[in-house]
Parts: C-alpha cells; structure tokens; sequence
C-alpha cells in the first residue's frame, strides 16, 4: 500500500489563516470530486473558519473523560474505517487526552499516512521542536506542546501562510482571533510587532531553507552542474594575506543588497605540507566572516582557480569575489594569476568581482610556509626555459647573419641557465648548461656540425661556460631554498607564536585546537587519544573533521606520541618530517588544553562543593535560634501539663496543647523548607508532571493561613495548565504564606489568575510596604528576611523553596510593585492543552477564604 501524502500549512503566529486556508484547498478539491473529509478541525468560536465547515463532511469525534470533565479528539479508527482520500487534521503538535490512541496528534497523522490517506494539516512556526529555545528567548514562553522537526521535513507539501504584523494585529483588534476579553492583553504581551516580526522572519528563513533542500536534490538527482541564481551566494576566495578582511567586508555588503544573501568565505590550501598562509590571519578573517553572518570554508587543491570554481559550483553560488592580485608587473611572466584565470574558467552564470586594496601591486612577499619544493608549475617553466631555451636560442642565432662572436654567445646561453635555475631549481640549471654546451660545441665552435674543437681556447671557454652554469645555478637553487626554509621558518614562529598566547590567555578549547591542527595541515580528521595504562584500550578525548574515525594510533597516517599514555593522531595523508616539529608543539598544547579543561572541572566541582559548605554554614547559623524557639515553647508547655504543684483546669490544658500543636506546625514547616532547599541544591526534584486545574490547587494551598485573610479569583474557565500538583501547591502556599506576613490585617492579599497565550499566570498582590527594584531578586535568595521581620517567624527559605520549585516545572515567578503599594508575586505556568475544563454555571468565579 502506497503511503498517503503530507501538506503542512505553516504559519507564523496563531491566526495567519492556517485552518481558513486549509478548508479552501478542501472546498476546491470537492468540487474536483476527491473525497475529502474533516477527521479534526478546531475553529476556535472563529465565525469565519466555521462557515468554511459548510459543506464538509465531519467525522464524529471521540468523547473522552479526564478529570470529571468531557474532551473530544480525533477519532483514528472512525477516520481509518472511513478510509477517505484526503483527511484535514488540524492542529498537529496539539497533545492528545489521556487515554486517547497515541500520546501526540503527530502520532495520529503518522497512521493515517501509512493506512494511505492523504492528510492536510497545520501547525505554527514556533512549535517546531528546535525552535523552541529562540521562539522562548523571543517571545518569554517555553512551548509546551511541539512537533519533531522530521515530520515536518517530511512533508511533500509545505505552504507559508503570511501575514504582516500590523495586519495581524488588526485582525486581533476586530476580535477575529480571541475573544474580545483577553484581546488587550494578547496585543501588549505575544502579539507585539516585535515578537511577530521576528516569529516571520524565523518562518520565512525556515522555508526557505527547506526549498533550498528541495533545490540541491533536484540539482543532484538530474546532475544540473550549471549554476541557477535562486538564492545570491557569494565565495569569497581568501590567500591568508590582508587584503582578506576588506574582501569580506565587500562580499557582506553585496550580499545586504539582495534577500537572503549568504557569504562563504574560502580558503585553497596546498596539499603539500603547512598551509601557506599565516594561521593568525586566518583566524582573524574566520572571525570576521561569521560576524558578518557568513562561514568559513577550507578546501585542499594544489590548482587554486580550479579548487575555487569547484568550490563556488558545488554551493550553487552567484558570485566570487577575489582581490586583485598582490603580484609586481614583472610576476606576471610565471603566468595570468588566480583572479584572471577564475574570470576566465567561470562561464556565463557566475559573475567575478576583482576587488582593489591598498596590497594590489606590492608584491606577494615570501612565500610561507610552503616548504623546500617549489610548485609543479615553476619547475615546468625552468625545463621549458633550460630545454627549449637554448633550443629556440641556437635556431634563431643559426638562421640571423648576426655574427655575434663565441663569447657573447655563450653570454646569452648562460643567461638562459639562471633564468632555468631561477625557474626550476638545480636540476632544470645542470641540464640547461649540459645542453647549452653541447650546442655550443656542434652549431658555434669551428670546426662546426663536429664534436672536435680545433682552437684550444675555445675548449678552455667551454669549460669555463659550464662551470660558471654550474655554479650560478646551485648559488640560484641555494638561495631558493634557503627563501623557502625562512619562509617555513616564519611560518612555524607564527603557529607557534598563536599557540603559546592561547596557553597565556587560556582561550582554546580542545575541539577548536584540535581543528586548528587539521586546517594547519590540510588533514581529513584529527585526534587526541589517551589511555590509563598499557594494558587499557585507547579512547577518544576529543576530535575535529570529517573523516574515518580513529580509534588507534597505529590507524592513523601520522601520530605523534604525548607522554606514555595520550597520542596525537591524524588522517588523510602522510606529513614530510619536517612538519612534525610543528606538530609536536601542537600535541604538547592539546595536552595542556585537556589538563586544563580537567582542572577546570574540577574547579567547577569544588566550587560546587565550597557553596554547599556555605549553604550549611548559613543554614547553621539561621536555625540556631529559629528551631530553638519553637523547641522551647513545646518543652515549656509540656513541663507545665505534667507539673504536679499547679492543677490545671481544662481551659488552660486546652490552651497549653493549642500552643504545643503550634510549636510542631511551625517545626515542620521549618523542617519541610530546609528538605525542599536541600532538594534543589542537590538537584533531586523531579517534578511528576501532570494536567492540572489552577482552580483545584490553590484553595487547597491556603490551608496555612488565617481565615478571611486571602481573597481569591480564580476563573472556572482557566485551562489546564501542565505541573507537578504537590510542587505547585507547596509555590502558592509559600508566596501566599509570605504575602500574609507582610500585608495589613485589614486589607486581604488577593490571589487572581488569567490565561495568557501558551501560559496561565498567578498573581499574588498584597498591600503591605513593597520591596525596592534593588532588592528584588534578593528576596528569592536563601536565607533571606527583608526589612525587620521578626526572627522565629521562618528561616527565610519560603520564597527560594517556590521559585526552585516553580523553575523545576518549566514556570517562572517574579515580583512586581502592586498599583497603589504593596508587592504581586506572578508565578507563570505552562498550558497543557488547547481544552478548557466545563464550567459550572452555578458555581461562583470568585469565593473569599
């Protein structure tokens, strides 16, 4: 059976027209004849979304009970027996009843695709389960309900419903979204232009990135290696010089000047040895490419425009932007350069940008680190200038009447062996004076067209020419190569320079470190192995790259040992010898790096400790008096009752018990806060999560305080909120506890609560003399009493106790001034589902207790 296919209406914010657009695309496909049906649909009191039902067939839902009240879900084995062809479910991360089928609506959806039923749904941008902790940082609520990000990537339909801000506000304002009694508080609260604007742009970025998937596989399943403009990327081709800072900084500016432009900035390294570029520089342009919201790049080839094309058709970029070239005027004799030849290869769909700088023309300076041997093209152009050279010189001087003399001919022929030693080194020198001297001897020497010479003068000018080749071209190659080593040399200090200032500041972190060493180098992967003895089998402390996983050092292409017990090891090809200095200071520092990450815990772990010592030292020092003093009460009330020289009457037994139940009540509140304390500093609170009505807990939460001294409005209307029922009434009874302590005995402290979006919010107000913005985040600290409260009266746990608690829920509580004096604790708390319990007509919104 054919698995049925998924279309998502996605949208940014609740009210877009998700649901509206989903019973339109229902309607249209009825009139086409395809049997479609409405297996879950909420309009949600929406006149304009339940006129769109007319019309539709609507599968009966499932009554479930939960809690003395009624729910209906979607009813899956209805919708499976109906069999349709397409099915609208709306609402997918919406979590299910207990009791139902499966836990979450998704799961549902999942059988109905599988049964071979079309399905149709939406859900909003800000439920998706990786966004969580942005929409969270965007908006200040945790959603509670959300939907793998899989399953929506699965989907072979994705559709954006968008809105603009000011036009989604305007429909909330005209009561087309909620009911007109929570409209101002949802436009100053989650509808704000801000948190909408931000909610669509992380809509359209997502989508976008998801036809950008659907773009790269049609490109790689039909092989289109052309380059098609969808989307400007710019590749930014780097050479480690100075000029890379202004070059990124352009490419940032032409990407701002199209939607959605992306910078990736690209470094070719050679695969023959250390990079040859400066580490530091790199990793200052690294840093500046992803401040500019772009990415760093590095790619090995040893033919730079070829590697770089590659690169910038492998990412269906747009456009490349280079630097014009650093070469002097006479460089460009070894041949066009990287940035002519880029423009040249490109083609017609991708466009070069040739950027000047203040380096254009100064020169490329020493070439760093790139060791002994010179590139493969040089040492072609020195056999080209010592073969063909004197060949090409011999033809010309042999059909020209120019009658030059011995002498000058030898004069022009050693000027080809130092333009060969120059080129090529020694080797392409030696064959150009051998050769020179051969033509020399056969075309320019009398007797000519022989191997003889008649003059022994000219055997003596013959054997000079040559020596003198000789010697040139090894002073030539001598001078290269010591060039080289400097340049290596330099490149070394540079790496080492970076390393030793990263153990001085204590910046790098191992993975960092180690992907240093693989970008340093040109490697697949790098890695740090250790073991606790010979005997032991190796692990891995840590690893960068891509490639084959190493669990070994002999798997490795090279490993440099760290002590008897750790090994550096990398793979991807075997380093000359003389980069393995450089890569032992590099594998002495990842040691150091992992000591000191060690250490680092250890410090964490010890100063976790050390504020478990303080803890107890202050818990010592605040129970000293405050379980004495009830303590005292008891024993003086019980010495009393079992006095035999006083006769008590029963008013006084009466009163002295009365005292005695006091004294315990207190202890255990005392006891009960300090065990909830130690609970949360040892982190052993773990919350049994479950739906819960507001309007249950909190009246069972003032048991603790005096009559008519709480007031409360608490509506029957509230949804279920999601939390531990014992945590939340232990929250409200602290903070309402505290509100008591501190408000006049005339005036009761009101506890009121209301819905707001995802979240319910609790809102103790008392009238008594407020706390300063200064201290209020203090008052939620240990230990902590504010102004004069009299001592004996608590330790000052209870409001710390309710805001662990509170936060061990995945809610919030604060403290805000009250209008007129006095402070409001609002403890916000999570929706557990979209359902409200029924109201009672009959029963108040509001008792007094």
């Amino acid at each position: 059976m054919a698995r049925g296919k998924l279309r998502i209406y996605l949208g940014a914010a609740p009210g877009v027209g998700k649901t509206y657009a989903m019973l339109s695309e229902a309607h249209r496909r009825v009139e086409r004849g395809t049997d479609c049906v409405v297996a879950f649909v909420e309009h949600h009191g929406r006149q304009r979304t339940e006129v769109m039902l007319h019309g539709l067939e609507e599968i009966a839902r499932k009554e479930l009970n939960y809690r003395d009240a009624t729910f209906s879900e979607m009813d899956v084995d209805a919708v499976l027996a109906r069999r349709p062809q397409v099915a609208l479910v709306d609402e997918l991360p919406h979590t299910n009843i207990p009791g139902s089928r499966n836990t979450k609506r998704w799961q549902d959806v999942e059988e109905l695709l599988a049964a071979g039923i079309d399905v149709i749904t939406t859900v909003n941008i800000q439920h998706l389960e990786s966004l969580g902790d942005v929409v969270e940082s965007i908006t200040g609520i945790r959603q509670q309900e959300t939907v793998p990000d899989e399953v929506v990537r699965r989907a072979d339909q994705i559709e954006l419903v968008d809105m603009s801000p000011e036009a989604l506000r305007r429909r909330m304002a005209h009561g087309n979204i909620y009911k007109p009694d929570k409209v101002d508080a949802a436009l100053s609260n989650y509808f704000r232009p801000g948190n909408l604007t931000a909610l669509r742009e992380l809509a359209l970025l997502w989508v976008a990135d998801r036809v950008d998937e659907y773009l790269n596989q049609y490109r790689s399943e039909h092989r289109v290696s052309t380059i098609w403009g969808s989307r400007e990327r710019i590749v930014v081709g780097l050479t480690g010089g100075p000029e890379g800072r202004t070059l990124i900084r352009r490419a940032a500016r032409l990407a701002e000047k199209g939607a959605g432009g992306e910078v990736l900035a690209v470094y070719v390294s050679s695969s023959d040895g250390l990079t040859s570029a400066s580490p530091k520089e790199l990793a200052v342009q690294r840093t500046l490419a992803e401040d500019l919201g772009g990415t760093f790049h590095q790619v090995v080839g040893d033919d730079v425009p070829a590697a770089l094309l590659d690169f910038a058709r492998g990412v269906n970029a747009t456009q490349i932007v280079l630097g014009v070239s650093r070469r002097r005027s006479w460089q460009y004799i070894f041949g066009p350069g990287v940035g002519a030849t880029v423009a040249r290869d490109s083609g017609p769909d991708l466009d070069v940008h040739l950027i000047t700088h203040d380096e254009a023309g100064k020169g490329r300076g020493l070439p760093v680190a790139r060791g002994a041997r010179l590139g493969r093209s040089r040492v072609i152009w020195g056999w080209l200038a010592g073969i063909g050279g004197p060949a090409l010189l011999t033809l010309l001087l042999t059909h020209v009447d120019a009658n030059l003399g011995l002498t000058n001919d030898m004069l022009l022929f050693l000027t080809l062996t130092v333009a060969a030693a120059l080129l090529g080194g020694l080797l392409p020198a030696l064959a150009s004076a051998a050769f020179g001297s051969m033509l020399l001897n056969w075309y320019f020497t009398p007797p000519v067209h022989r191997i003889t010479i008649a003059d022994p003068k000219n055997i003596l000018a013959l054997v000079i020419f040559v020596a003198v080749a000789v010697s040139v071209a090894s002073v030539v190659d001598l001078a290269a190569r010591r060039t080289h080593q400097a340049a290596r040399l330099r490149a070394e200090s540079e790496i080492l320079s970076y390393l030793a200032g990263n153990v001085l500041r204590g910046e790098t972190s191992l993975e960092a470190l180690l992907e240093r060493v693989r970008e340093t180098f040109a490697m697949e992967s790098a890695a740090l192995l250790e073991r606790a003895s010979d005997a032991t089998p190796w692990t891995c402390a840590g690893r960068a790259g891509l490639g084959a996983r190493i669990e070994r050092p002999e798997d490795a292409d090279v490993d440099v040992p760290v002590g008897d017990h750790m090994a550096l090891a990398l793979s991807g090809r075997v380093l000359p010898a003389e980069d393995r200095r450089v890569l032992a200071a590099f594998a002495a520092q990842a040691a150091v790096v992992l000591d000191r990450q060690r250490l680092q815990e250890e410090a964490d772990r010890a100063k976790v400790l050390a504020e478990g010592n303080r803890m107890r030292t202050a818990l010592l020092a605040a129970v000293s008096h405050d379980l004495r003093t009830p303590l005292a009460g008891i024993k003086a009330s019980v010495t009393s009752l079992r006095s035999d020289d006083v006769a008590w009457s029963q008013e006084d037994q009466a009163e002295l018990l009365a005292g005695i139940e006091e004294g315990c009540d207190r202890l255990d509140h005392l006891v009960g806060n300090l065990l909830d304390m130690s609970r949360l500093q040892t982190g052993t609170v773990a919350p049994l999560i479950r739906e819960i009505d507001v309007d249950e807990v909190v009246p069972m939460a003032l048991a603790g305080v005096p009559e008519d001294s709480v007031e409360l409005d608490i509506p029957e209307t509230l949804p279920m909120v999601y939390v531990d029922k014992g945590l939340l009434e232990r929250v409200v009874a602290n903070v309402v506890e505290n509100a008591v302590k501190y408000s006049p005995a005339e005036e009761p402290v009101l506890v009121c609560a209301s819905a707001l979006g995802d979240r319910v919010e609790v809102r103790v107000l008392d009238r008594g003399p407020g706390v300063p913005d200064d201290a209020k985040e203090r008052i939620f600290e240990p230990f902590q009493r504010y102004g004069d409260a009299p001592r004996g009266n608590g330790v000052g746990l209870g409001l710390a106790v309710a805001r662990g608690f509170a936060e061990a829920m995945d809610g919030t509580l604060h403290a805000e001034d009250t209008p007129g004096g006095g402070l409001t604790m609002v403890l916000s708390l999570p929706v557990a589902a979209d359902h409200s319990p029924i109201a009672s007509d009959d029963l108040p919104a509001s008792v007094t207790s």
